[in-house]
């Protein structure tokens, strides 16, 4: 059985048009809340603290908050992904999203506004606004999601989705999914195969689009946003090369229930759409923890840089005048889902070490500088790394980064090794591996920070 979807095209403005149809419902109930906050304060609870009527009037205080406040609300939707996955909520969620967006941001509002307001009644004031603009925006956001989760049910939206695997088992679950009265929101535009017999979906007018080393360039050539993992019970062990080729992509990725025993990294049942699979979850932490963390990450580097200024102006002419060449070292690394950026240290080797190519270190190596080698004990060289914590290339918390050469390495040996720049590189703060290896190696036998990555994940 097949169905018609919307077009790529229709569905990339579907989606866009969607996005501000939820700002647009968010800003309103802000602006209708703080107006009828407004109304309430100035008919309840200013007459009761001054005991005779206060004429209802709409000053410049109250404009201000009408403008700030519902912006104030959008930054904080949009800090805690109140705007992604749009077409991939439920009601339920919204619920708890939007009461906890509600609690955070009343209290924001309540201490910077209305702590020092004598007029007030503290609890009244909190209540009334919590009760007012949760009541309002949940209201809205809800009218919103049904209207989606009946669209995504009736076929008229679907996320283009890749099978992975050709036979009975892809077969299966394309005929469940597809018979559904209430789709699950999957738009099959067809399947990838794992060895070149696996067929049988071509038998229900599926296209076959590659095989599994060709996912990373199918993902983005046909738009796809769900990869459905449908292997046979015979081809296990092709489970890590295809999670390593969709790492980074950016897609969902669900897998049959009886393979959750071989699966590594982080893993949920989806709950809402469709027939049971589970979910390899795409991102570590939901948009506000990373969001936080980023905000960590910012003011404690900023700190650290303006503490550590004359120490490090102290190490940078010791560094020149100890050897020839810079004062710094930069070099590329891999940082998250694999984008790579400059990593900058002070120089502990004498200038242009690798001219060979890449090469490990070792705790005798001859490149090292004496100066150096006391940098590398005391990890002393890593501190202009809070640079690049600032820049956005890394974060005080995650596995460190490496290079693309020694990662590739790696891979071959051990591919789920790629799920570790879902993390995010890691600064001098977090840097040190477990066992105590080279710091600038990582094997992923040791216990070095790529497996304790593999590990948190």
């Amino acid at each position: 059985m097949s169905h018609v979807y919307a077009g790529a095209g229709a569905h990339r403005m579907n989606k866009r048009a969607q996005v501000l149809r939820y700002i647009m419902a968010d800003l309103l109930g802000a602006a209708t809340a703080w107006t009828l906050f407004w109304i309430y304060r100035k008919l309840e609870l200013e007459p009761a603290k001054f005991q005779y009527d206060i004429p209802l009037t709409f000053d410049g205080n109250y404009f201000k908050g009408l403008i700030l406040i519902p912006l104030f609300w959008f930054g904080l939707y949009t800090l805690i992904g109140g705007y992604t996955d749009i077409y991939r909520r439920f009601r339920t969620k919204e619920l708890g999203q939007t009461m906890l967006i509600s609690i955070i941001g009343v209290s924001v509002i309540f201490f910077t506004l209305l702590l020092d307001d004598q007029v007030v009644d503290y609890f009244r004031s909190f209540l009334a606004l919590f009760l007012l603009h949760f009541g309002i925006t949940f209201m809205l956001r809800f009218w919103l999601t049904s209207r989606t989760v009946a669209r995504v049910h009736d076929r008229r939206y679907g996320f283009n989705t890749i099978l992975v695997g050709g036979n009975e088992r892809a077969l299966a679950i394309y005929s469940e999914i597809e018979s559904m009265p209430k789709s699950p929101g999957n738009r099959f535009i067809g399947f990838a195969q794992v060895n070149g017999s696996d067929q049988q979906l071509t038998s229900v007018g599926l296209a076959r689009l590659g095989k599994i080393h060709e996912l990373a360039q199918l993902i983005p050539q046909h738009e796809v946003e769900e990869v459905i993992i449908a292997v046979e019970s015979g081809e296990h062990e092709h489970i890590s090369r295809i999670l390593n080729e969709v790492e980074g992509t950016g897609v969902r990725t669900k897998i049959i229930p009886d393979m959750y025993d071989i699966l590594s990294g982080s893993v949920k049942m989806t709950s809402i759409f469709g027939t049971p699979l589970i979910e390899v979850n795409p991102q570590i932490m939901p948009a506000w923890q990373f969001s936080l963390k980023r905000v960590v990450d910012v003011l404690l580097s900023a700190i650290a840089l303006l503490l550590l200024l004359l120490p490090m102006a102290i190490i940078g002419v010791i560094v020149k005048l100890s050897s020839p060449g810079p004062v710094f070292f930069t070099q590329e690394r891999i940082g998250r889902f694999g984008k790579p950026f400059r990593i900058i240290k002070f120089r502990s080797m004498m200038h242009k070490a690798e001219p060979n190519g890449p090469q490990l270190s070792s705790a005798n190596d001859p490149r090292i500088l004496p100066f150096g080698r006391f940098l590398r004990r005391t990890r002393l060289d890593e501190l202009p790394q809070f640079w690049n914590v600032i820049k956005g290339d890394m974060s005080l918390v995650g596995p460190r980064p490496e290079r693309q050469h020694f990662i590739d390495e790696i891979t071959q040996s051990a591919p789920i090794t790629a799920t570790c720049t879902k993390c995010g590189p890691v600064s001098p703060v977090g840097a040190r591996s477990n066992s105590g290896m080279p710091r600038t190696s990582i094997k992923w036998s040791g216990g070095s920070s790529m497996t304790s990555c593999t590990s948190r994940t």
